[in-house]
């Protein structure tokens, strides 16, 4: 009897182990390519030896190499051996993040001063619009957010992984090739009073086509009359231009005239530091009392998700802003980048010229940031890649920082 029982257990064990072996992710499908991710995977996977990818989003050299920036060696050989390696607080890098909101805000900025910023280290500028997205969730949990047509396809996926509601709004003209500003000011003006809406702060996204500054001023103008929520998007601050406080000047002009932004900030780029993923999120309050606050309930949303932000990259960032040595250096170095983009773009734009091309090539330097956007259908760069392996993504942006655009 009872061995009888026990192979009865067993058999009926076997059976739920059967049971259990399979079955459990049938469902799943495999995700769709990532329309900037999936042209590297495509390039990389082509055995042509004449092949070309002008779609990678980092910046290299001639040769095509990437580039480390000689204050980021500097700062690395001084923290070397010399920081221990605990866990950050859940907020990350006291010394970073104040740091950053001087470089978004300006040093002497009232809202500095009054502390009524909070911020928070996050996991470069992807994160820190994702702790936005979720901030906003709960605690607007009624709004939307208007993004710009075209915008980095990675926005789409942050908000609806948020699961806010997204509205769009009009920005790039396809005709001119530049910026729709009648149409713009009309989704702002026609969009419901107190809306939250996505803005580059500069080099925007693909397309690098930013404002004027008398457009960013009517802009802040017609946000401050329907109390819209301006949040900005920096991941390029410095790289622009050339020069740091002139590609934050749209962040400025939104202070200047008192609006309460938000900001997501991001030293891939400006820095160089792309596998680091070091940046920070900003959110301005009415008081200091009010920004404890916001800067908890931020740090409480981080905590599920990633607990705390990595060291390493907030020491890089910390030490080098916080030196005026190697801050002098940084500024120098970025400013290098950014004049060499400049003029890869005024070559390109010669070079098509000399071609012959009937086409205007005014946009190309009209444009700014890493960024071409060509103008190119899908279709035509389908062509170049199935014909002739030249990569890019669909939407014909290309890169401006080396030889081979």
């Amino acid at each position: 009897m009872a061995m009888s029982m026990a192979m009865s257990r067993s058999n009926l064990g076997r059976g739920i182990r059967l049971m259990s072996t399979s079955g459990w992710w049938k469902t799943v499908e495999p995700a769709p390519k990532d329309p900037i991710l999936g042209v590297t995977e495509a390039f990389l996977a082509d055995t042509d030896p004449s092949k070309v990818n002008v779609g990678v989003g980092a910046y290299r050299d001639d040769q095509g190499k990437p580039v480390v920036l000689q204050c980021v060696r500097e700062a690395e050989s001084r923290i070397t051996g010399k920081e221990y390696m605990e866990y950050l607080p859940m907020g990350g890098s006291v010394k970073m993040v104040e740091e950053s909101i001087k470089l978004a805000y300006g040093e002497n900025a009232d809202v500095l001063k009054d502390k009524r910023v909070a911020a928070v280290q996050a996991l470069s500028g992807t994160g820190a619009c994702r702790l936005f997205a979720e901030f906003q969730k709960r605690f607007r949990p009624d709004s939307q957010i208007y993004i710009p047509v075209p915008t980095w396809a990675n926005h789409h996926n942050i908000w609806r992984d948020a699961h806010v509601p997204q509205r769009t709004f009009h920005y790039y003209h396809p005709e001119t090739k530049g910026l729709d500003f009648a149409s713009l000011m009309d989704d702002v003006k026609n969009a419901p009073n107190g809306s939250f809406f996505l803005l580059h702060a500069c080099a925007h996204n693909p397309t690098g086509v930013d404002p004027t500054e008398e457009q960013w001023k009517e802009i802040s103008y017609q946000f401050k009359v329907k109390n819209h929520y301006p949040f900005f998007d920096m991941a390029y601050q410095g790289f622009a231009s050339g020069d740091t406080d002139r590609d934050a000047k749209a962040i400025r002009i939104f202070l200047e005239d008192g609006h309460q932004i938000a900001c997501a900030q991001s030293f891939a780029k400006n820095m160089g530091l792309y596998g680091q993923r070091v940046g920070c999120l900003s959110v301005i309050c009415d008081d200091a009392k009010q920004a404890v606050a916001v800067k908890s309930q931020l740090q409480m949303i981080a905590r599920p998700m990633y607990s705390n932000p990595p060291v390493h990259g907030a020491l890089l960032v910390s030490s080098i802003l916080r030196d005026p040595d190697l801050k002098a250096l940084w500024h120098k170095e970025v400013k290098v980048m950014a004049d060499r983009i400049i003029g890869m773009r005024e070559a390109l734009r010669g070079n098509l010229e000399k071609l012959g091309s009937p086409l205007s090539w005014n946009h190309v330097t009209d444009q700014i940031g890493m960024f071409c956007y060509s103008g190119m259908t899908p279709e035509q760069v389908d062509r170049l890649t199935s014909e002739f392996h030249i990569y890019m993504t669909r939407n014909g942006r290309i890169r401006c920082y080396d030889r081979q655009c």
